[in-house]
């Protein structure tokens, strides 16, 4: 680029400068004073020709003091100077879009601040470079979540004037602030308290019905006292979590959009089970063991323990009540593409590694673990991630290097989406506690 171009496109006035004597009433004509903020910029008119749709644009089509007027906040007729009640931090990016084109965002500079300095001066987002551009819809993004979780809160919050009036609007106002919001008051913390409670003995009866013991019989087709009592404290929590998912249900005011939600589904995939279990079992008479030579018995036996499997997540329900487990999932949402990345380096290094340490093993050791490139597929995902289980162990020297690189590589890979991604879960878990502090203040 040529020098000074910046500068006759548009330069800074400074306050010391007197306007009157520096500029000649020929250049009036051809040049126009912004005053944005307080802060003045001296602009030819050819630098807003290139934009004629923005808000400087259409200055040179006005024809009066109304039409100035209506574009801008005031006007200096002695001068030529158009004042702008404006942020003037913000009006530097439009600027620097006015002089070489290219719109940028600034990172101490509101996402949602800068989308309504563009509305104003009449600039399309389009125009943001490509690095900034992904950085504002991201923000964006995560604004409009935020709306649309504070518009939920609202419609919960704010029911209509005809429906406080009745009795069932109480009710249901206070049945929806027991099973929705803890913080509301006694019966709902007691609420909370409960569904944890009860989550934490499901968790604690799963593992104590693994038992080997207890697994013997069941082949057998026995039940012992203790069975009976793991089947009864199961029995009391499914029915605890099938009154909660009705009351949940009841005070919702959308049925559809209460079903849609993540938590709602995982509730009814942790609740199923055990009914589907009940039924089987009643159906199934005879069935004794998974073994029992009977085809059919043996796919019944199948479905029995994977129903019994999915009964871990009840454990899931938890993030009803957690903070935490909330901005995890918050978070792995946002960082969808992170994740991607992150799966896409690890997948084109363990295609480079594992056939190379295959024909370096074969040749140099004749090895008989790395019998085939899947195989070493297997061994190059254990190395890449750092686990090294040590059941596939390279011989040779050059294996060795070849298995040396792949562990720094993977390490290096794994490490470069990690900085994103913990960015964006500190920053979820501020918005998360914020939204939680509103709700406790309202």
């Amino acid at each position: 680029t040529l020098k000074g171009v910046f500068y006759q496109r548009a330069r800074l006035i400074h306050p010391q400068e007197d306007l009157l004597k520096g500029i000649h009433s020929d250049d009036r004509k051809h040049h126009i004073i912004i005053n944005v903020g307080g802060i003045k910029y001296l602009l030819p008119w050819t630098t807003l020709d290139e934009f004629p749709l923005t808000r400087l644009g259409q200055l040179k089509f006005c024809n009066n003091f109304d039409d100035i007027l209506n574009i801008c906040d005031d006007y200096d007729v002695t001068c030529n100077e158009f004042f702008f009640d404006r942020n003037p931090g913000a009006f530097r990016t439009i600027l620097t879009f006015l002089r070489v084109g290219k719109l940028r965002l600034l990172r101490e500079m509101c996402a949602l601040s800068f989308q309504e300095e563009l509305l104003y001066w009449g600039i399309e987002e389009d125009n943001l470079d490509w690095c900034c551009k992904r950085r504002y819809l991201q923000k964006m993004e995560e604004f409009t979540e935020m709306n649309e979780r504070d518009d939920d809160l609202l419609e919960n919050e704010i029911p209509g004037e005809t429906v406080e009036e009745t009795k069932f609007g109480l009710c249901m106002k206070k049945l929806q602030d027991m099973v929705e919001r803890p913080q509301s008051g006694l019966p709902g913390k007691v609420f909370a308290c409960l569904s944890v409670l009860f989550v934490t003995i499901t968790a604690v009866n799963l593992s104590i019905s693994t038992m080997p013991d207890l697994r013997e019989e069941e082949e057998r087709g026995e039940c012992s006292q203790m069975c009976y009592n793991i089947f009864i404290v199961e029995s009391v929590c499914v029915a605890w979590f099938s009154l909660e998912f009705l009351l949940r249900f009841i005070q919702a005011k959308s049925k559809f959009a209460f079903l849609r939600r993540p938590l709602t589904l995982i509730d009814i995939i942790a609740i199923l089970p055990y009914y589907i279990t009940l039924l089987v079992d009643t159906t199934s008479v005879g069935y004794k063991k998974p073994s029992s030579g009977n085809i059919y018995l043996d796919k019944v036996g199948l479905v029995l323990r994977i129903l019994r499997a999915l009964r871990i997540l009840y454990v899931m329900r938890l993030a009803r009540h957690s903070l935490g487990l909330q901005t995890l999932g918050l978070t792995a949402r946002r960082c969808t593409r992170e994740f991607g990345l992150l799966l896409l380096f690890l997948c084109v290094a363990i295609a480079l590694f594992a056939p190379l340490l295959y024909v370096v093993e074969n040749e140099m050791a004749d090895s008989q673990e790395f019998t085939s490139i899947p195989a070493c597929y297997w061994w190059a995902v254990i190395t890449m991630t750092t686990v090294g289980y040590g059941d596939m162990v390279p011989r040779s020297i050059p294996g060795q290097v070849v298995a040396l690189s792949s562990i720094l590589s993977g390490i290096l890979l794994m490490a470069f989406p990690v900085t994103s991604i913990f960015h964006t879960f500190s920053r979820s878990y501020i918005e998360l506690k914020q939204e939680q502090e509103r709700i406790m203040y309202r």
